[in-house]
């Protein structure tokens, strides 16, 4: 059975772009005449690009990125891509760089590895051997022809280079287009990540992969109440395919950590973070110490936006201190715990959530983490019944190459999961704690390497999970 998610209505112009490699992608030219990839706006040859007018830079450049997912997919089936530059949602401060997904899903066809799911038509043709659905297109793609207009991102419009040498305030439109081919070729879900619905009734084959900690349940298997939850669940939704988190850590940097040591009762070997801009960066040795809290009036924990009194220099003097978010920066906290004489600062957060902490100042020195708010909690209960100068509760902060940067605690890379649902970004987009940057977070950051792979990248493993 098939099933269509999007109808094309728009008048197009075939141009097959075989690409060398193990599959044939082919992109339709959506656009008419003289706008988009048909634009004759003259401009100055770019990196490698050959070509001097926008329409036909624009061109070459998504037939490269065509060129590198060719050569990694196996299929004997033709790949079509409906493809065009269009006014996408833009400000003179955010900008939608492109869209793309599946035009037509289908279940239960020969091949398929799971029974009653959906598949992108594209893996769908792959595993069937031949075209379900003669005639029909695979993957529509849209891209923002206005980026760099007065109105949209101003001064940042695309680079059209296929050299990945893109100048600063630029966008790197190789890697936008493979972004966006990759959520066509199934980097995504269909089932209603707000909702929890499923598609038509049927789950994803991506929802086979997808999976809870806190239920311990893939979304295949989940309620629609269930995995509404998971959906902003934070580090608790999981990719728990093989392909993608066996090879993790060949691609991930070591991962900050906040190691709970002592008492035996609340040790814990990793709790999620956010990491500082500022400060001693972590490292592999890690600073260990016993926590103390900044204290308020009368007991509660304090938030260290004016210098300390001497009971709390007292309580945090070669300690490392907890500190409470809200008040003032981040900045302030820290330099105020580090004139007192602590040797490093873990933020509790005071609301669902974590963040990185920004700020410059080089007079920083000491190393500082922001623990969530439920963390922070259950690290002020274990604090109570402390005396003023010592708590008995250890941690050490680090980077622990046994956890990379973006997995949890058995070494699954986590998926995208804010507390608030972000409609297009969340579920279908790993984590923003992955680091190096993955091609696939929820927005394009500099230092990505249009490397779909190992040893750069986990987009086109985790297409191997299911089924490429």
């Amino acid at each position: 059975m098939r099933k269509t998610l999007l109808t094309v209505l728009m008048a197009a112009v075939l141009l097959a772009l075989p690409a060398m490699g193990a599959a044939t992608i082919s992109i339709i030219n959506n656009d008419g005449a003289g706008v988009g990839l048909n634009d004759p706006t003259v401009v100055p040859q770019v990196g490698t690009n050959p070509h001097t007018t926008l329409g036909a830079q624009r061109l070459y450049a998504l037939q490269h990125a065509v060129g590198v997912w060719a050569a990694k997919l196996d299929s004997s089936v033709t790949i079509v891509v409906r493809a065009s530059f269009e006014p996408l949602t833009c400000t003179a401060t955010a900008a939608v760089l492109g869209s793309a997904g599946a035009i037509e899903v289908f279940r239960d066809f020969s091949g398929a590895s799971f029974a009653g799911t959906w598949y992108p038509g594209a893996l769908a043709d792959k595993l069937f051997g031949s075209s379900i659905s003669p005639g029909s297109d695979d993957i529509r793609a849209r891209f923002n022809r206005d980026l760099g207009g007065a109105n949209c991102l101003p001064g940042s419009p695309f680079y059209l280079g296929t050299d990945n040498s893109i100048p600063s305030g630029q966008v790197d439109f190789v890697a936008v287009a493979l972004h966006e081919l990759a959520h066509g070729l199934g980097f995504q879900t269909f089932t209603n990540g707000s909702t929890g619905a499923l598609f038509a009734g049927f789950p994803a084959v991506w929802d086979h992969f997808l999976f809870g900690t806190s239920t311990g349940l893939t979304w295949s298997n989940m309620t629609d109440t269930q995995r509404a939850a998971s959906a902003i669940s934070l580090s608790q939704l999981v990719w728990n395919g093989t392909s993608v988190n066996s090879v993790a850590g060949q691609v991930l940097n070591a991962g900050p950590n906040f190691k709970l040591t002592l008492p035996a009762s609340i040790a814990s070997n990793n709790v999620d973070l956010g990491i500082a801009q500022f400060g001693a960066p972590l490292n592999t040795t890690g600073v260990l110490g016993e926590i103390m809290p900044v204290a308020a009036q009368p007991a509660s924990i304090g938030n260290a936006c004016e210098p300390l009194n001497a009971t709390n220099v007292l309580a945090v003097n070669g300690k490392i201190a907890l500190i409470d978010r809200g008040g003032c920066t981040f900045l302030i906290k820290v330099k105020n715990a580090q004139n007192a004489g602590a040797i490093g600062v873990v933020i509790a957060n005071n609301a669902a959530g974590l963040l990185n902490m920004t700020g410059v100042d080089a007079t920083v020195t000491i190393p500082s983490v922001m623990i969530s708010q439920a963390a922070g909690n259950a690290l002020k209960t274990a604090l109570l019944g402390r005396s003023r100068t010592r708590s008995g509760v250890f941690a050490r902060l680090l980077l622990d190459s046994t956890t990379p940067a973006g997995t949890d605690n058995f070494g699954r890379v986590k998926m995208y999961a804010p507390t608030t649902f972000a409609s297009g970004s969340s579920v279908s987009h790993f984590d923003t704690t992955a680091f190096p940057n993955l091609l696939m977070e929820p927005a394009i950051n500099v230092g990505l390497t249009q490397v779909v792979d190992l040893p750069n990248d986990l987009t086109f493993r985790l297409l191997k999970d299911i089924g490429w």
